[in-house]
């Protein structure tokens, strides 16, 4: 009689952790997901930003010329900078990302021994994982991704003066200042996130104009 209660505790026991694995599954699933659109999209962010560097930097223009004359292409690159830098602000803050990712390809794996079909497989294949994995294991992976994309622009555009990409980038954090310390720009701010948004592109530029 004892052995058979036994039998029936340790089932119970099976099935709870089954129905808790599936549940962890489940939650993990979809937040891969993102992850792989946040993923992807800092590849395309890539070539954006090498687009945008090549019509701000071209000759014979000085980098004041472009941003008067090319607003909205400026206004993009701001709006990349401030992108890059908010979302790494998010990442530092989520330290479970790497965790979460971990746990769905270990329990992805588990899964491919033992022939159990897994739903959502397809959404990251191994070759995929092992990339996003390099990617979310920096600090600051967006960081990351925009100075290897100004690195490569460089290097590719030697016939262009690396001063045209630092001389940009000086001049992008200028017009961010100058929009703060005058009064009569600063009185046309409608909200604060406004002020956040030229902090953030005037700390990314000093960065990258350190780093290049």
């Amino acid at each position: 009689m004892q052995k058979a209660s036994w039998k029936t505790c340790s089932h119970t026991e099976e099935l709870a952790m089954k129905y808790l694995q599936e549940k962890a599954w489940g939650a993990v699933v979809p937040l891969v997901g993102k992850l792989k659109k946040f993923y992807e999209f800092s590849q395309r962010l890539e070539a954006a930003l090498r687009g945008l560097l090549g019509a701000l930097t071209s000759t014979p223009y000085s980098p004041t010329q472009h941003l008067e004359q090319e607003q909205a292409l400026a206004k993009q690159f701001a709006e990349i900078l401030h992108f890059t830098l908010r979302f790494d602000e998010l990442k530092m803050t989520n330290p479970a990302i790497q965790n979460d990712f971990s746990y769905y390809r270990r329990m992805l794996s588990r899964m491919r021994i033992n022939n159990v079909p897994a739903e959502g497989e397809n959404e990251v294949n191994n070759e995929l994982a092992n990339r996003m994995s390099l990617f979310y294991a920096e600090a600051t992976p967006m960081l990351k991704t925009l100075s290897d994309a100004m690195t490569k622009f460089v290097s590719e555009n030697k016939n262009l003066p690396i001063e045209n990409t630092t001389d940009c980038l000086s001049t992008m954090a200028s017009v961010c200042r100058v929009m703060l310390e005058t009064p009569e720009y600063r009185s046309r701010f409608t909200n604060e996130e406004t002020v956040s948004f030229c902090l953030r592109v005037m700390q990314i530029c000093h960065i990258e104009n350190h780093t290049g």
